[in-house]
């Protein structure tokens, strides 16, 4: 397994195109990871008020899924390996309900779209699984990636960080946000 954090200006995206924080390869699957962290100590002010107007508005789901389309678009023209792709979003807010994540999860499918338009033309689908988590959602289930907030929750730049580790392997390197904002 490789772990990639995607930034778009450093893998040649332009300034226009955005992209997911990080691409896992696994064997047989690509995952784009994106990490909300809001909660965030370092994040900017009023950051949690607008982010949970943005989440329930469905306006999060908007930038979601521009940035899993653009990532899928970069990717693709790099004749990667054909694999399907899972899309997996971690909001780092233990307070969101179950309710509240299917929600999103839905409306990000059927913005992706998930399965395709419905004139059923498609012979490949752009996404073959996407979710929106929290930590305990994504411990659940996703289990072979565990992951949990490191000590003193900054990885020394004023960023949330969050580990992963792969069943009883040592952690790979930490997941973190790519912004003090928590987006």
């Amino acid at each position: 397994m490789k772990v990639y954090r995607f930034d778009g200006e450093d893998h040649g995206l332009s300034h226009c195109m955005k992209a997911v924080d990080f691409i896992v390869d696994d064997n047989d699957s690509y995952l784009f990871i994106e990490f909300k962290d809001p909660e965030n100590p370092k994040a900017y002010s009023g950051n949690i008020k607008k982010f949970y107007q943005d989440f329930f508005s469905r306006s999060l789901c908007e930038t979601l899924k521009q940035k899993y389309r653009d990532s899928f678009l970069y990717h693709w023209a790099l004749a990667q390996p054909e694999k399907p792709i899972y899309y997996y979003v971690l909001v780092a807010i233990e307070s969101l309900t179950a309710p509240a994540l299917l929600s999103c999860t839905d409306d990000l499918k059927r913005m992706l779209p998930l399965y395709g338009p419905k004139t059923g033309r498609w012979r490949r689908s752009i996404v073959a699984r996407c979710a929106v988590f929290n930590i305990a959602a994504w411990n659940h289930y996703l289990s072979q990636f565990p992951i949990r907030r490191l000590s003193g929750s900054t990885n020394g730049q004023g960023l949330s960080a969050i580990e992963v580790a792969q069943g009883d392997e040592q952690p790979q390197r930490p997941f973190s946000t790519s912004h003090g904002d928590g987006s």
